[in-house]
C-alpha cells in the first residue's frame, strides 16, 4: 500500500514538473513570436508551443501595466485623476472588451473557413500584448526620470508598443485562421461590427432583466402592503 502510495506520489510529482517547464518554455516562446511574428504564431497554435496558463499570464500582466501607468506615471505625461480611479473597473473597461473581440472573431471565422479555435485566438490575441508590456513598464520608470522637453523620446516609444501590438494581433489572427491579408482586414472590421453588436445584446439583455426584477419587487410589495 506504502509502495503504490509513493509511486502515485512520484507519478504526480513528475506531472507537475513537467507541466512547470512547459509552462516556463511557453513563456520564453513569447520572445521567438514577438520577433518572428509568421513562423512564431504558426508553431504557436499548430505545433502547440504555446499555452492557455502563459497566455493568460500576459494577459494579467498587460492590465498590471496598463493600472500602474495609470497610477505611477509622471503626471507630465498622463493626465490620470488618481483619486477616481478603481483598479477593477479599469481592468474591466480592458478586460470585458479583450474577451468579446475573441468571442466574436471566433463567431465570425467558424462560419467561414477559419480554422482557429477559441483558445488559438485567445493565445494569439494574448501573445500580442507582450511588446506593451516590455516596453510601457520602463516607460514608467522612465517617465519620472526625463523631463518634459524629452516628452517625444517617451510618445515614440508608446506609440512604437501599441503599433507592435497591434501588427502582432494581426498577423496572429492571420496565421491561426490561415486567411491571407485582404481578407483578414475584412474579418477584423466585421469582428469589431460583431463585438459591439454582442456588447449592445449583453446590455440589452440586462436592461430587460433589471426592469424584470424591478417589475416583480414592485408587484411583491404591492401585494405585500394590500395584505397588511
Amino acid at each position: 500500500m506504502n509502495a503504490t502510495t509513493s509511486l502515485n506520489s512520484s507519478a504526480e510529482y513528475k506531472e507537475r514538473g513537467a507541466s512547470g517547464k512547459r509552462y516556463f518554455e511557453s513563456l520564453k516562446y513569447a520572445k521567438h513570436v514577438i520577433t518572428h511574428p509568421f513562423d512564431g504564431f504558426w508553431d504557436l497554435v499548430h505545433e502547440h508551443r504555446g499555452s492557455v496558463a502563459a497566455g493568460t499570464t500576459f494577459l494579467v500582466l498587460f492590465l498590471i501595466t496598463y493600472v500602474a501607468k495609470l497610477m505611477f506615471t509622471n503626471f507630465q505625461f498622463i493626465n490620470a485623476p488618481l483619486q477616481y480611479i478603481n483598479v477593477f473597473e479599469q481592468c474591466g473597461s480592458l478586460l470585458i472588451p479583450f474577451l468579446v473581440l475573441c468571442l466574436a472573431n471566433w463567431s465570425l471565422t467558424t462560419l467561414f473557413d477559419g480554422k482557429g479555435r477559441f483558445k488559438d485566438i485567445y493565445m494569439a490575441m494574448c501573445y500580442a500584448l507582450v511588446p506593451y508590456i516590455i516596453i510601457q513598464l520602463p516607460l514608467i520608470i522612465i517617465s519620472n526620470i526625463i523631463t518634459f522637453d524629452e516628452a517625444s523620446f517617451y510618445n515614440v516609444l508608446m506609440s512604437f508598443s501599441v503599433i507592435w501590438s497591434v501588427f502582432l494581433a494581426f498577423v496572429g489572427l492571420m496565421e491561426v485562421h490561415d486567411y491571407g491579408p485582404a481578407r483578414t482586414v475584412i474579418f477584423l472590421l466585421f469582428t469589431m461590427l460583431g463585438a459591439c453588436i454582442i456588447i449592445f445584446l449583453v446590455l440589452v439583455f440586462f436592461s430587460l432583466l433589471s426592469d424584470a426584477a424591478g417589475f416583480f419587487v414592485s408587484l411583491y410589495r404591492e401585494i405585500a402592503f394590500r395584505l397588511n
